[in-house]
């Protein structure tokens, strides 16, 4: 028997199914119950239900090996094996109450702990519960991990420097800077500090083909489809948001920074005033905070009113702060309306359920509420975009309304820490509160 067999709860196959291969020469045992606990989600139409299929896809697939029950052995060396033993009742059952699947998963770990002494047996499971039950029993427990990223130390996007007093006065003369202060990732934000005079600060932006630290050029304080920005933080955001180099763009910050607004505003000012993109494209994740409002009926764009509310919300801050002309003509109204926007091509919101399998070329793509995205989920929304295509990712990392999800793998924190080291890419992390004093104060607290 292998030195290390990992036994894998539903839910690791249900995140990711290609977790089957991931334990390279080691030896995998999927419990019978987890087979039956897949084969109840495979009918639906959403990511799980996918990886249902697809678990079963693979699996199916390894039968042509070898026996299943045995093991089969896969090309890094390993073994994948289903076990149907009757014994595991044995071993689960002078421990707990066997109505539970979850139960019988430990007790399989428990069976194989019991009859390769010699082996190191570990429980993967995304339950934080199971794992805390694996432990009070003795067995070793863990999290799958393959795609998490170590929150602690998430890339925040930007960072403070102190720099001598000639070399900020060449900043202010030549509108760059020579980078001799060490490693910085493409597009990342340096704020310059002249170490005589605190007060005189500069932000500039790393350009990594050159070398340089350059000031902003493409937000300067000018007004964005009606708004400006209000702190420092949203300064660096909206220059990596009208910088049409950057493909890439995401934005994390707790609730009231002004991720959505920022990102609508850049959008808008992009396809409306700009023409550079043909269209602003929104989309979110449909997952409720509270009890499921259930079935609703009505046309797709009634039943998704609810879930882009937010949207439509910050869509009024912006038309009420902002004069199109244009619209004004053609509709002969005092004011243009989200409606508006929509009849005449210029904005389309999505929920993702219906992004699957679409071309988006040359428009400009706001992702909402993208924590509540797996890493796969991640993948599949990015491999949308065509040519002349901007993604912007917004979402609070802490605020993750989908189970087996965290601040570590929910799919913008890993997108986040994968991707700073491409040149197309940005990041900024959010801090500050702008949208009222009472919420700054909730978001702090609580």
């Amino acid at each position: 028997m292998e030195n290390k067999i990992f036994v894998l709860d539903t839910n690791v196959l249900i995140h990711n199914p290609k977790a089957l291969f991931s334990f390279a020469e080691h030896r995998v045992v999927i419990p019978i119950v987890v087979i039956e606990e897949i084969d109840q989600f495979k009918k639906g139409v959403d990511e799980k239900s996918r990886n249902a299929r697809q678990t079963g896809r693979d699996l199916d697939k390894l039968r042509s090996s070898g026996s299943l029950q045995e093991g089969v052995r896969t090309e890094a060396g390993g073994i994948i094996q289903v076990t149907v033993n009757r014994d595991v009742t044995d071993a689960a059952g002078k421990l707990f109450f066997l109505d539970r699947n979850d139960n019988l998963i430990i007790g399989t770990a428990l069976y194989f702990k019991d009859k390769y002494p010699n082996s190191q047996v570990t429980l993967v499971s995304k339950d934080v519960n199971v794992r805390i039950k694996a432990d009070c029993v003795g067995l070793n427990a863990e999290n799958y991990e393959s795609d998490t990223i170590k929150f602690d130390e998430f890339y925040t996007g930007w960072e403070d420097l102190e720099i001598e007093s000639a070399h900020f006065d060449e900043i202010e003369e030549k509108k760059y800077l020579s980078n001799i202060y060490g490693d910085f990732f493409p597009n990342q934000l340096v704020r310059v500090i002249d170490e005589s005079n605190k007060e005189r600060i500069k932000t500039l932006r790393y350009h990594a083909e050159h070398n340089l630290l350059y000031a902003l050029t493409h937000y300067t304080g000018q007004e964005v489809f009606g708004i400006t920005a209000r702190n420092f933080e949203q300064e660096m955001a909206l220059d990596l948001l009208l910088d049409d180099d950057i493909k890439l763009v995401s934005l994390s910050g707790k609730a009231g920074t002004g991720k959505t607004l920022l990102a609508m505003a850049a959008g808008l000012q992009k396809v409306v005033e700009d023409s550079i993109y043909t269209r602003l494209l929104i989309s979110r994740p449909i997952s409720p905070l509270g009890k499921d409002l259930g079935y609703l009926p009505g046309s797709k764009a009634e039943k998704i009113n609810p879930w882009m509310q937010p949207i439509y919300d910050n869509m009024d801050i912006l038309l009420s702060l902002h004069d199109d002309k244009s619209i004004e003509n053609i509709k002969n109204k005092k004011k243009a309306s989200i409606t508006d926007f929509m009849d005449y091509g210029f904005l389309e919101l999505e929920p993702l359920t219906y992004i699957r399998g679409r071309s988006l070329p040359n428009q400009f793509i706001i992702i909402d509420e993208a924590q509540n995205l797996s890493p796969h989920e991640m993948k599949t929304i990015i491999t949308r975009a065509g040519e002349n295509t901007k993604i912007v990712l917004t979402g609070d990392p802490y605020q993750i309304d989908i189970p087996y999800l965290d601040s570590q793998s929910n799919g913008l924190s890993v997108a986040v820490e994968k991707l700073k080291g491409e040149a197309m890419v940005g990041h900024m992390t959010l801090d500050k509160g702008e949208r009222s004093a009472l919420a700054d104060l909730a978001a702090k607290y609580f």
